[in-house]
């Protein structure tokens, strides 16, 4: 055997964001068997991990915990490369891309709260657009808009307070 000429040596950072990775893709195992009110509509638990490691060491790691989180919950829920992956992976990428805009945004106005507020429509809006262009095509889906946006308030509302109140109380340094 030959050694490798590549070595990869991890610092904190790198275990602190993998770990984060690991409850990120264990909360989405726990979502999958919570009861949906309306189909499509979870709490997005994992998003609270995602704010954290956003806020903690940026969107690159934020990118790297969502695209884990969500192709390691598709392959332990069997759900990898059907319609469900592709309509988390659309509403994941989707709230990346606002996250990377909202990220520069002035702190003192547009806190944990904001962002996960943004990333929520984001991601509905990317998952119900997907649906209506691709699922089903021939169903107009904008009058669900509202009930889905709704949702994504309360969802997003709860998860930003959640990630405010443990990087407060010094759970998250």
């Amino acid at each position: 055997m030959t050694a490798s000429a590549i070595e990869l040596i991890p610092n904190e950072a790198d275990r602190q964001i993998a770990a984060l990775a690991a409850v990120a893709v264990g909360l989405t195992l726990v979502e999958a068997v919570i009861p949906l009110p309306l189909p499509g509509v979870k709490p997005g638990l994992a998003n609270i991990v995602t704010l954290i490691v956003l806020w903690r060491w940026g969107w690159r790691a934020a990118v790297w915990v969502t695209l884990l989180r969500i192709v390691a919950g598709a392959l332990a829920l069997g759900t990898f490369l059907t319609p469900t992956f592709v309509l988390s992976f659309s509403g994941g990428l989707a709230s990346l891309l606002i996250l990377a805009l909202a990220i520069h945004l002035p702190r003192r106005w547009f806190g944990p709260v904001s962002l996960s507020l943004l990333a929520g429509f984001a991601h509905i809006v990317a998952q119900l657009g997907v649906a209506n262009l691709w699922l089903m095509p021939q169903v107009n889906l904008s009058g669900l808009l509202p009930i889905f946006l709704g949702a994504a308030w309360l969802t997003g509302l709860a998860n930003g307070l959640i990630v405010v109140s443990l990087m407060n109380s010094r759970q998250i340094t």
